[in-house]
């Protein structure tokens, strides 16, 4: 039976940040279905008001999927922002959830806030990501605090890529405070429904937001967590067919 794969991005990114990843992931699934879908404030829809809790992004989730004719119960593949949207939809869906992949995320109930966004970014991301009106130095800032394992110029131009992604589709300074306060407010239930399989995802590399984070939540919850010992916090960036491998093998090893 064909599965429906939904993939989530982080704070103030969209589908096409991505990159070449659903495409590789769609080949290793031909029969099933891979689906990227963009939060409120990002992507198609950089034009709405971002909510400022995550249960409201959830709603916004759900809904483009209905609109879209899918009915679930649906794979989740989920990165950062997204992947706190995954673990509320888990707890207040469940049946919706066939199966959720958790990668380099975090919850105010397990880690202090200066785990959960590492100190040493803070001035960089305020000055370069946040404020910065040079589209270019803003996406670069980013993918160099973001990514451990691509080179300087390789990094460059795919800035210059996302700084377009960014020109067509801005995310307004005020939505991206508004994800970051729904992100920093996020607390994770105690325990996760134990009807659906769940696996943690971490690069051990993640200089944005600690590895340890997603250890703790492994632990709290009893679940598995695999680690990627050099990948940073845009694990699909870094390490995508390593990912690829890690779902696959995360749905049959929690399946049995």
């Amino acid at each position: 039976m064909a599965r429906t794969w939904v993939l989530l991005r982080g704070l103030v990114r969209e589908q096409r940040h991505w990159e070449d990843f659903p495409a590789q992931f769609q080949a290793a699934v031909p029969s099933d279905r891979v689906i990227c879908v963009d939060l409120p404030g990002n992507g198609v829809f950089y034009r709405e008001d971002s909510p400022t809790r995550i249960a409201a992004m959830v709603a916004h989730a759900r809904e483009q999927l209905a609109n879209q004719g899918e009915s679930g119960p649906f794979y989740l593949v989920a990165l950062s922002l997204g992947a706190m949207t995954a673990v509320q939809w888990l707890s207040q869906a469940p049946h919706e959830v066939a199966f959720a992949a958790l990668i380099n995320t975090s919850s105010s109930r397990f880690s202090p806030f200066w785990r959960r966004l590492r100190p040493g970014n803070y001035a960089r991301l305020i000055r370069e990501g946040i404020i910065s009106r040079n589209r270019v130095r803003k996406e670069k800032a980013i993918l160099e605090i973001t990514s451990n394992l691509r080179d300087t110029a390789w990094l460059h131009q795919l800035a210059e890529r996302w700084a377009e992604y960014a020109r067509l589709q801005p995310v307004s300074l005020r939505n991206s405070l508004r994800q970051l306060l729904a992100a920093m407010r996020f607390q994770a239930p105690a325990a996760l429904p134990d009807t659906v399989p769940v696996i943690l995802i971490s690069g051990e590399g993640d200089r944005l937001v600690h590895p340890s984070c997603s250890r703790r939540m492994a632990e709290a919850w009893q679940l598995p967590l695999r680690a990627h010992p050099q990948a940073g916090h845009d694990l699909p960036l870094d390490a995508p067919q390593w990912l690829i491998n890690t779902l696959l093998a995360g749905v049959t090893e929690t399946r049995n």
